[in-house]
C-alpha cells in the first residue's frame, strides 16, 4: 500500500476525550472514530489490526479441534426467558422489540442461542465432545463507557461453547481452551496471566480471567511473581491428551493469581513476601464451565451409552478481540506512539522516501516495495511530498515494527537503513539484506 492512496486520518494534538494511552493512540493514528458514546467505526488501520488478531483466534481455535460457526447478533428474548437470564441480567442487556410486538434482544452472549441449537441437533453422545464457536459482534449497555475500545458498548468476541457427556470431559475442554488462549496471546506479543476470577452473570464454580498487566487496568490483581516468568512458547501440545492439557493449566495456575473478586488474604500471605505483588490487570478472555446450568433449564440432553437421557455438561470460553488492540498497545507503546508486535501489525514494514521525485530513490523504494510483496509481506510506502521528520512522525505513531529509510546520500554509498521501532536502533545494509532481515523476522514467527 502506497500512504499516498490510504486512508489514515492521524491527528497531530491529543484527543482531550482521550483519558488512556490506548484510546488516545488510536485515535491519533486513525484507527477508529466515535460513532456514539461506546460505538465505533473501525477505520481502515485500525481495521487490519482487528483482521489480524481475529485471524489468530480463529487459527488457535481450529488448531485444539474446536469449530467455527456465526450466531446473528439479534436474538429472541423467548430463549433468555426459557433459561431465566432475560430478567436477571439487568441493564446492560438492550432490549427491543421487532414490527410485530415481539420482544428480541442485542445479544450480550450466546449460551442461550448455542444450546437451542444444540439440542434441535444432536441427541446422543456418539457426537460428543462437541466444541462451537463464532467471532461476532456484542453489545451490552455500559452505564459510563468509556477508555475508548477498552469499555465499550459494542465490542467483537469470540466465544465458544463445549457441550460434553461428563465433567470430567467438560473439564478437559476446560484446559483445552485455557492452552489454545495462552498460545494466542503469546502470537500476539502479550502476556496474559490467567487468574481465578468470578463467573458473574454467566454462573458456574470454575472460572479463570485472562488479564493483562497495565496500569490502566480496570481490575485490581494480586499475583506471585514467578508467574511472570512463565512462557508457553512453541511448545507442541496434542490437545486430545487430557494430561498434556491438565499439566500445562497446573504449571500456569498452581501459583497464586487473583483478582480483587476472589481475592484471599490468607492464601496470598503463604506467598513468599519477596514475590507478592499487587497490580492493575486488563481482561481480555475468560473461561468458565457451568456444568448442566443451562442444558438443565433447556432441554439440552444426550441419550447416554445406557441408553438414558442425560443433560450435557458445558462451558463457554470468551476472548474480547476488539478489547485486544486497546490492551496491545496499552502494554506496548512510548512518547511517540504504538509499538505494534509482529504478529499483529497493520503492515508488516514501512519504506520511507526522503526525496520523493529523485529518480534514484524512486525506483529504490519500488523495487523494494516489489521485492517485499513477492515475498508475501506488506508493505507500507510513505511516497508523499512531504518532509523527513513528518514521514518518520507517522511512522512513529502507527508503529509499524520495522522501517527501512531510503535517501539519495545512503544509495551512493549502495545501502538503506533498517530501523526497529521498538529498539530504535538502526543498521545500514544493502536492500537485499534489508529485504531478507525483514523476510527472516517474519518467518521466525509463522
Amino acid at each position: 500500500m502506497r500512504l499516498s492512496r490510504y486512508f489514515l486520518p492521524v491527528l497531530k494534538e491529543n484527543p482531550s476525550e482521550a483519558q488512556i494511552v490506548s484510546h488516545r493512540l488510536m485515535l491519533r493514528a486513525g484507527m477508529i472514530k466515535q460513532s456514539a458514546a461506546g460505538i465505533y467505526s473501525w477505520l481502515p488501520l485500525g481495521f487490519k489490526v482487528l483482521r489480524k488478531i481475529e485471524n489468530i483466534v480463529h487459527e488457535e481455535q481450529q488448531r485444539a479441534g474446536h469449530i467455527p460457526m456465526l450466531m446473528p447478533t439479534l436474538q429472541p428474548a423467548d430463549l433468555w426467558k426459557e433459561s431465566g437470564r432475560y430478567d436477571a441480567y439487568g441493564p446492560e442487556m438492550l432490549r427491543i422489540k421487532d414490527r410485530q410486538d415481539r420482544d428480541m434482544l442485542y445479544g450480550p452472549t450466546n449460551e442461550e442461542m448455542i444450546t437451542d441449537i444444540f439440542r434441535s441437533h444432536v441427541g446422543s453422545y456418539k457426537d460428543l465432545p462437541l466444541t462451537l464457536y463464532h467471532i461476532q459482534w456484542k453489545f451490552r449497555d455500559e452505564i459510563r463507557p468509556r477508555f475508548g475500545v477498552m469499555r465499550g458498548r459494542e465490542f467483537l468476541m469470540k466465544d465458544g461453547y463445549n457441550f460434553d457427556l461428563t465433567k470430567e470431559d467438560a473439564m478437559h475442554a476446560y484446559n483445552r481452551h485455557l492452552v489454545s488462549y495462552l498460545r494466542s496471546y503469546e502470537r500476539m506479543g502479550l502476556q496474559a496471566i490467567p487468574m481465578r476470577a468470578d463467573s458473574g452473570p454467566i454462573g458456574g464454580d470454575d472460572t479463570h480471567e485472562f488479564l493483562v498487566l497495565a496500569d490502566t487496568g480496570e481490575s485490581e490483581v494480586f499475583y506471585d511473581s514467578q508467574i511472570t516468568d512463565l512462557k508457553f512458547g512453541d511448545r507442541e501440545i496434542d490437545f486430545d491428551s487430557v494430561d498434556q492439557c491438565q499439566a500445562v493449566l497446573e504449571e500456569f495456575t498452581s501459583r497464586y493469581a487473583r483478582t480483587d473478586e476472589t481475592h484471599d488474604a490468607d492464601l496470598f500471605a503463604q506467598v513468599p513476601a519477596d514475590r507478592q505483588r499487587t497490580a492493575r490487570g486488563i481482561e481480555v478472555g475468560q473461561i468458565f464451565y457451568f456444568g448442566t446450568k443451562y442444558s438443565d433449564a433447556m432441554g439440552a440432553t444426550v441419550q447416554g451409552p445406557d441408553g438414558k437421557s442425560t443433560p450435557v455438561h458445558m462451558g463457554s470460553h470468551g476472548i474480547g478481540v476488539s478489547r485486544l488492540l486497546g490492551a496491545i498497545i496499552e502494554a506496548s507503546h512510548d512518547d511517540k506512539g504504538i509499538i505494534w508486535p509482529e504478529g499483529v501489525t497493520p503492515f508488516h514494514v514501512g519504506i520511507v522516501n526522503l526525496k520523493q521525485g529523485d529518480e534514484e530513490a524512486d525506483a529504490a523504494c519500488q523495487s523494494l516495495y516489489d521485492s517485499i510483496t513477492a515475498l508475501g509481506l506488506e508493505p507500507l510506502y510513505d511516497d508523499r511530498n512531504e518532509r523527513a521528520g513528518g514521514k518518520f512522525a507517522t511512522m512513529d505513531l502507527i508503529g509499524l515494527p520495522w522501517r527501512i529509510t531510503v535517501g539519495p546520500r545512503g544509495l551512493k554509498n549502495g545501502v538503506v537503513e533498517l530501523t526497529s521501532r521498538r529498539t530504535g536502533e538502526s543498521e545500514e545494509m544493502t536492500p537485499e539484506a534489508a529485504v531478507e532481515k525483514v523476510a527472516a523476522i517474519y518467518r521466525a514467527i509463522a
